[in-house]
């Protein structure tokens, strides 16, 4: 099994980081279901507002390496990607083998 986790920093120059971060977790969570390989997908919003905080983090879990290459190609993902460009500041990846 694959892990992949994303986290981000949304930028305050894109509008409300609330309504944002509410927006990217309904959109990165209707993957659920639709992406062959995808086992579970899950987003958490922040809220400590620490100054060393992410805003949004991404757990995703799938089948294969080959299953998370899919993934990032896939259209449904395609969709999503636009709005998460155009919110964030900063984003961290991170791929391991559980």
């Amino acid at each position: 099994m694959i892990k992949h986790i994303v986290v981000w920093r949304l930028d305050e120059r894109a509008g409300d980081k609330a309504a944002n971060a509410l927006r990217l977790k309904q959109l990165l969570e209707g993957l659920n279901g639709r992406i062959p390989g995808l086992l579970k997908l899950e987003v958490g919003i922040d809220f400590s507002r620490e100054n060393e905080s992410s805003d949004v983090v991404l757990v995703s879990e799938f089948e294969s390496r080959q299953a998370l290459e899919a993934y990032q190609t896939h259209p449904a993902h395609a969709e999503v990607a636009p709005f998460v460009k155009s919110v964030r500041s900063e984003r961290r990846v991170i791929d391991y083998e559980a």
